[in-house]
């Protein structure tokens, strides 16, 4: 059994390695490359996500409540995803050159992605569908500029989503509890 299990963790390594590389080479082109660093540079610390938060709860002053928690689900996503990544330790893809620098070396799991995934469950839930496709760009951005694993953007997103449905009574109601 161990010898089964040695060739399946080899052969996820391998499409991971594989599908990364596809993403990447897209990054030759300048247009996605840009696009790909912009929001790279956007999402540094679920910024982009933070900033719609507080937007959401300025312009929609009936639901305000609803959208500052949100915002603090999806702020906590991240924090969750950074201190997951403090234990894991994974380091990044060596075998593509990244096309942005990165503030830490490990990348299991993608904050970008924890961030981006905790936004779209939050504020999607208040209507903003919108950021639906931007958080599933921002997730594809993180290979195209080669600084995570596809599965690392995977995992970003389960504990992104996760943390958001955790609290989405909270979130509705202001009632933490279950």
């Amino acid at each position: 059994m161990d010898h089964l299990d040695d060739i399946d963790q080899r052969s996820l390594r391998g499409a991971d390695r594989r599908i990364l590389s596809a993403l990447h080479a897209r990054g030759g082109d300048p247009r996605v490359a840009a696009a790909a660093r912009a929001l790279s540079r956007a999402g540094e610390h679920g910024a982009l996500w933070l900033a719609a938060g507080v937007a959401g709860a300025a312009v929609d002053s009936a639901r305000r409540g609803a959208w500052l928690r949100g915002t603090a689900l999806t702020a906590g996503a991240h924090l969750v995803s950074m201190g997951v990544k403090r234990v894991v330790r994974r380091p990044r893809p060596a075998h593509v050159e990244p096309l942005v620098r990165t503030l830490g070396r490990h990348s299991f799991p993608s904050s970008h992605a924890a961030s981006a995934a905790a936004a779209a469950v939050t504020y999607g839930a208040l209507g903003a569908y919108m950021i639906v496709p931007l958080a599933a760009a921002m997730c594809v951005s993180r290979l195209v500029v080669g600084v995570h694993y596809p599965s690392d953007v995977a995992a970003g997103v389960a504990l992104g989503a996760l943390t958001a449905r955790a609290g989405a009574r909270w979130m509705s109601t202001g009632d933490a509890r279950a």
